[in-house]
């Protein structure tokens, strides 16, 4: 059991590519992800685990799923979970990291096989991973038995605060190209089931490549930037799919009297801290 006070730090959408290539004609996402990594090192306190809400890679290949372990070696002995995306590859996801055992399907579940569901100790605080994907799909979607597993994984630690993971955010956010190819499937009765389970302190979700929050079932949902581009802040029933290369983030989220904060962290080099006179 971990006694310092958990602080988990929620990268996400790291796009990560095979040596040689670039997102979007030009976006460094293994460089920004490397410079997430050491931001996350100089977090005080340190961080007591990192999650990775999705869209680890851009393709879904082996080579690059290759690139984010290696990305992530300085993180030295920190625990890492791993949630798939839209992005995402899951078999070859659970392949090129076998090493992480909860990625593995759950054992006498076979219809949950495709999925990669689980929950973990982070001391004092609960992490609950749902996926959202449809193979072959950018939006996501939650099926009966996901929920039904969800409803019944809350209900075995009703007094532990818990995070909930997922990479498709459960809420329309006005962004109206991410929001079609957001949740559209589930959302309702995902937020009756977090509606029964009170615990739940936060929903912790990425995909939409910003900063967002909203209350849903209950509790409070919210979406972090991407470390690498970020989604255009259009708000236009027509505006058109866009990014910009807009300061990079990451999330970082600790237990604090009995409850969850959140805070976004910006990466980039803004100078030295200066201390008030």
């Amino acid at each position: 059991m971990n006694h310092r006070m958990p602080v988990l730090a929620q990268l996400s959408d790291t796009h990560v590519v095979a040596p040689g290539r670039s997102v979007a004609g030009g976006v460094d996402t293994p460089g920004l992800l490397a410079q997430a990594v050491t931001g996350v090192l100089q977090l005080q306190p340190a961080a007591t685990a990192v999650l990775i809400s999705g869209d680890l890679v851009d393709r879904g290949s082996a080579d690059e799923y290759a690139r984010v372990r290696e990305l992530l070696l300085p993180l030295g002995a920190l625990p890492v979970y791993l949630l798939p995306g839209n992005h995402d590859h899951v078999p070859t996801l659970r392949t090129s990291f076998a090493d992480h055992a909860y990625l593995q399907p759950l054992p006498g579940a076979p219809e949950l096989a495709p999925h990669v569901l689980y929950a973990v100790d982070l001391g004092g605080v609960r992490l609950v991973a749902l996926d959202t994907v449809v193979a072959g799909a950018a939006h996501g979607a939650l099926c009966a038995r996901r929920l039904a597993w969800l409803d019944a994984i809350l209900a075995a630690s009703p007094d532990v605060p818990t995070l909930l993971a997922m990479h498709h955010p459960p809420f329309v956010t006005g962004i109206a190209y991410m929001d079609g190819i957001g949740l559209l499937q589930g959302a309702a009765e995902l937020d009756a089931v977090l509606r029964r389970h009170p615990q739940v302190e936060r929903v912790l979700c990425g995909h939409l490549h910003r900063s967002i929050v909203r209350r849903f079932g209950g509790t409070v949902a919210l979406t972090v930037p991407s470390t690498a581009h970020q989604i255009v802040l259009d708000l236009r029933a027509d505006g058109p799919a866009a990014f910009r290369l807009e300061p990079p983030g990451f999330g970082v989220h600790l237990l604090r009297d009995g409850a969850i904060v959140s805070h976004v962290a910006v990466l980039g080099d803004h100078g030295p801290s200066t201390l008030f006179a």
